[in-house]
């Protein structure tokens, strides 16, 4: 006969998924008569107060399992869409183009987090001269955010290096104020963008492809804020810091987070 710690840690982690999930109890339980069933519940309480440490076991590994299931959706996502998150054409690119990692950046123009992974960003490809990089605006905030992305959008058409594209980004991000087209404009008038051209590229239907393609790259990764990364086989979410992401950029480059 099974152990009532046995019985306490699987009733637990039935009743979290349950909770969490709407599964129906199996058949086993089903057929218990009110009684006996009201009987085990008292016995598992008991059981539970007593030995609260089952609760944190159940929970933990409630969590292992729902992290190994959200890594193999993000593993599954890269491998399917790996060309167009590493090599569109709608791509900023900037750092090593040759490089040997690829780190690749989701962000929005009106993410306060965004301007510090921005630092951490400059701080890799400064220390890095292996590493490139990849900037896709996802604008997920606010409409102002969308209009941003636009313009940032049309800078990327008529600069192919990126190089101002990237003075264009580092601006938009630091200053002050809620980003919009009018900020946006402003700035790409500021780091001498061709205002015309600008205007013309702004009504291009590559603007609303490229931020299409954009979202539905992050829709498959599962990302639902910025800054979010996508780094080899792995996808990381929020502003984790330059040391985690030297970590993650190892294991992408040698299996190891530092090589």
């Amino acid at each position: 006969m099974p152990s009532l710690r046995y019985l306490a840690s699987a009733f637990a982690i039935a009743m979290f998924a349950i909770t969490l999930g709407g599964a129906p109890l199996p058949a086993s339980a089903q057929s218990f008569s009110d009684v006996q069933r009201k009987d085990i519940e008292t016995i598992v309480r008991d059981y539970l107060i007593a030995h609260p440490e089952v609760l944190e076991e159940a929970m933990a590994e409630l969590t292992k399992r729902q992290s190994a299931a959200e890594a193999e959706k993000h593993q599954a996502g890269i491998a399917k869409h790996a060309n167009a998150i590493f090599n569109s054409p709608r791509n900023v690119t900037v750092g090593n183009k040759d490089g040997d990692v690829t780190f690749v950046e989701f962000f929005d123009y009106n993410c306060g987090y965004c301007k510090r992974a921005m630092l951490d960003m400059m701080e890799l490809m400064k220390g890095d001269p292996k590493l490139k990089v990849v900037l896709k605006e996802f604008p997920v905030l606010s409409a102002g955010s969308v209009e941003a992305a636009q313009v940032g959008v049309a800078v990327r058409m008529q600069d192919p290096t990126g190089k101002k594209y990237l003075d264009f980004h580092q601006k938009l991000l630091t200053g002050r104020g809620a980003a919009d087209k009018a900020r946006a404009m402003a700035v790409a008038k500021e780091v001498g963008l061709d205002m015309s051209r600008l205007d013309k590229d702004l009504a291009s239907p590559e603007i609303r492809a490229t931020l299409e393609e954009n979202m539905k790259l992050a829709e498959a990764m599962g990302m639902n804020g910025t800054p979010s990364y996508v780094i080899g086989k792995q996808v990381v979410i929020g502003a984790v810091g330059v040391e985690t992401l030297k970590e993650k950029i190892g294991i992408a480059r040698c299996g190891k987070a530092t090589c």
